[in-house]
């Protein structure tokens, strides 16, 4: 059995795939030529996968990427292929469930206005600006994985947490109410804090547009971390100019990288 790992791992990592059978050979690099001519007779891909890849692929039966969303080789041929698909969903979770809370909690003390304006002038704006989490509501769109892990740290700030998801799920106890997708309006009404915890899907694509912005409170902040085409760009700055909402903190954009306007 071939396995082809075209992203950086560890040797120790190399050993523990290799203890599994004498039967695995590995081979690992991520030169596009080389992988060209190992893809052919490869069994498994550990990384990624492009089309040009695929179609060179004879035996492929597995294929492992490394992030929790799937959308960036979800192409016609690997879908109608008999290929295994499987991502890294209920790992990822806890590693971006506390880039959420950097992201909100240095977008509500103005860690980002201090660094960019390298003032003491705006310290009183920026304390007046800012305020408390105790109390208020956290609004998740999307309670897989990395939706619950925000979940479980908002108890540590006394947040009152709801969210959508399109599964009937049964909340933890740390969330008060799981609402169908149909109740997107309401979280956002409600929700001082959204956090975006979605895959990107047809229905999830630019979900987050003008219409929606104008749904939310005005010092709600908005915090994305998984897919950033689930935010209309154009519609977020438009919001933000017209003082719709509070902030957003972004650790995905619609177009990547940015522009450098």
């Amino acid at each position: 059995m071939k396995i082809l790992i075209n992203t950086i791992v560890t040797a120790e990592h190399c050993q523990q795939i290799q203890a599994i059978s004498d039967q695995v050979r590995i081979v690992q690099t991520q030169d596009h030529q080389q992988l060209l001519q190992e893809i052919v007779d490869t069994d498994i891909v550990f990384g990624g996968l492009n089309l040009s890849l695929f179609e060179k692929a004879q035996q492929l039966k597995w294929l492992q990427v490394l992030g929790a969303g799937v959308d960036g080789v979800l192409f016609p041929e690997l879908v109608k292929s008999h290929v295994v698909l499987t991502s890294a969903k209920g790992i990822v979770g806890t590693h971006l469930a506390d880039q959420t809370w950097a992201l909100l909690l240095g977008l509500l003390r103005g860690i980002g206005r201090s660094v960019r304006e390298r003032t003491w002038e705006n310290r009183m704006s920026i304390r007046h600006s800012a305020w408390e989490l105790s109390g208020r509501t956290l609004g998740i769109v999307g309670l897989g994985g990395t939706g619950i892990e925000v979940a479980r740290r908002a108890q540590g700030f006394e947040m009152r947490t709801i969210a959508v998801d399109p599964e009937d799920l049964e909340p933890p106890s740390f969330v008060k109410s799981v609402w169908p997708m149909g109740r997107f309006d309401d979280l956002l009404k409600e929700s001082d804090v959204v956090s975006i915890c979605a895959p990107l899907t047809q229905e999830t694509e630019r979900m987050f547009n003008y219409p929606a912005f104008q749904q939310m409170k005005q010092h709600a902040l908005l915090i994305n971390v998984t897919r950033g085409k689930i935010v209309d760009g154009s519609d977020l700055i438009r919001a933000l100019n017209e003082g719709l909402i509070g902030g957003a903190g972004l650790d995905v954009t619609p177009e990547e990288p940015l522009p450098a306007d």
